[in-house]
């Protein structure tokens, strides 16, 4: 009896850990359900692939639509969303607004617009310089030094933005910096490292953040 109450809550632990996020070099695939199966169903759907209630459970109907989408690309057609599947799905530029808002809204939700607008803009000097990966999806789940933005691994980048955010997304893309240069960022009353104070040249504050170059 014991064994088998270790065995079904070793199980739910794990089917519980599969629902909270998913890392960017993660497999995806039938069966999947955690956050960013939605994330995937809304840009199958807005690429002409899925014609179907987003729903967040990655069944035959989204492998198929995959599958569609791989061969179409020129990738292997096993329905597997991978990297290379991942990359491709989210390199157009409406993907960059969708990513960008994205990570606006994770990180700073409680922020004013000049607020939302200084991350993003972190997020795209980031983008520019060579020390980072040059595309927006990349340098959000760049993991080449750890995890740079924790919502890539609490399962909130997936969250839908709101209004605020897109906008503010969309202005940093169409120009409107704030920040200068800033590449990082931190709340200090939140923050469990003081490696981006001692090592980066402070910049200034907006609201709860504090950026540096």
């Amino acid at each position: 009896m014991k064994k088998i109450i270790t065995i079904l809550s070793l199980t739910l632990t794990l089917l519980t850990h599969g629902m909270t996020y998913a890392k960017s070099d993660e497999l995806i695939y039938v069966g999947s359900r955690h956050s960013e199966v939605p994330a995937i169903q809304n840009i199958l759907q807005k690429k002409g692939y899925f014609n179907h209630e987003i729903t967040g459970y990655y069944g035959n109907i989204t492998k198929n639509a995959v599958i569609r989408f791989q061969s179409d690309c020129g990738i292997s057609p096993d329905g597997i969303v991978g990297p290379v599947t991942r990359s491709k799905l989210y390199s157009d530029s409406n993907d960059d607004v969708y990513w960008l808002s994205r990570i606006v809204h994770a990180e700073a939700e409680g922020e004013s617009f000049e607020g939302k607008v200084a991350v993003a803009n972190c997020v795209l000097n980031r983008v520019k310089s060579s020390e980072f990966p040059n595309t927006i999806y990349s340098v959000i789940f760049d993991k080449k030094y750890g995890t740079q933005y924790q919502p890539t691994a609490n399962g909130t980048i997936y969250n839908t933005p709101g209004n605020e955010s897109v906008k503010a997304a969309n202005a940093a893309l169409s120009g409107y910096n704030n920040v200068g240069k800033s590449m990082y960022f931190y709340n200090p009353k939140k923050a469990s490292s003081n490696w981006i104070s001692n090592n980066r040249k402070y910049y200034t504050t907006i609201g709860n953040h504090n950026f540096h170059l």
